[in-house]
């Protein structure tokens, strides 16, 4: 059978439905290359949905440095500048200032924003920069080998940390988003996840909200989402997402840690 007939078959089927989902233009045709069941497709997906049904596709500028989201630029069909590792924040800033009118965020993974990216992290949220900064925290390093990572819990087995994360060794896990809050600078704080239908929505309402609030000029807006990482872990999706339950959220639990006054 013709892949024509195939495609014949396929829109016949379709006649007289609504459409009630799609992808949005936002968001390219590009094959994800991550692995199955990793979050970072998801908030690939709302971030764009959230910049295509707020009509600032042609004002937004993102920011992806080093890591599991180097190639963000293949999905996000947008304005987007690399920046080297850990610097994604400092670009941003940059980017903001020569463009105040733009709506700027970085897409930052715990290795970069928590690790090599902690100095800049730190400074761009104490001095207010009027971006948004996306943070996904999976508590490993998912791009280079699984190694362990700033946000990795205790006991966590990792390929550098083989029979488990002690404090003797190397301390306690960072938590970047209770850090931040404590800066004057930064207006919103907020930890989500992916791994349910509702957590998503309420992503994509702290996505919304970030948005306007860096047109209003609040300051830096910081949203930490809680994701897995199925390859790292050494787990299957669905293992994963109970595992993230189970251990992640206890240390580093879902909602808002600071909100505009």
């Amino acid at each position: 059978m013709t892949q024509e007939i195939l495609q014949d078959q396929d829109t016949a089927s379709f006649e007289g439905m609504e459409c009630v989902y799609e992808r949005p233009g936002t968001l390219s045709e590009a094959r994800f290359h991550y692995c199955p069941g990793c979050g970072h497709s998801v908030v690939h997906r709302v971030l764009m949905e959230v910049i295509e049904e707020m009509g600032i596709a042609e004002n937004t500028i993102g920011v992806a440095p080093v890591g599991c989201s180097v190639f963000a630029y293949h999905y996000m069909n947008i304005d987007m500048q690399e920046a080297a590792h850990g610097r994604a924040s400092a670009v941003a800033t940059a980017v903001k200032r020569i463009h105040p009118d733009k709506f700027v965020f970085s897409y930052q993974g715990d290795g970069d924003l928590a690790a090599i990216g902690t100095a800049e992290t730190i400074h761009t949220c104490n001095r207010g920069e009027n971006i948004l900064m996306v943070f996904i925290n999976n508590a490993i390093y998912g791009m280079t080998g699984g190694q362990m990572a700033p946000t990795s819990l205790m006991g966590m087995k990792t390929s550098t940390s083989p029979a488990g994360r002690t404090q003797e060794t190397a301390g306690f896990p960072l938590k970047i988003a209770d850090m931040v809050a404590l800066l004057p600078g930064v207006s919103y704080v907020t930890r989500q996840s992916v791994h349910t239908p509702n957590a998503v929505r309420q992503l994509k309402k702290a996505l919304t909200k970030s948005f306007g609030w860096q047109k209003e000029g609040r300051g830096t807006c910081f949203i930490e989402v809680v994701s897995n990482c199925p390859s790292g872990w050494k787990m299957t999706p669905i293992q994963a997402n109970k595992w993230l339950v189970d251990n992640m959220f206890p240390m580093y639990p879902p909602g808002d840690l600071k909100v505009p006054a």
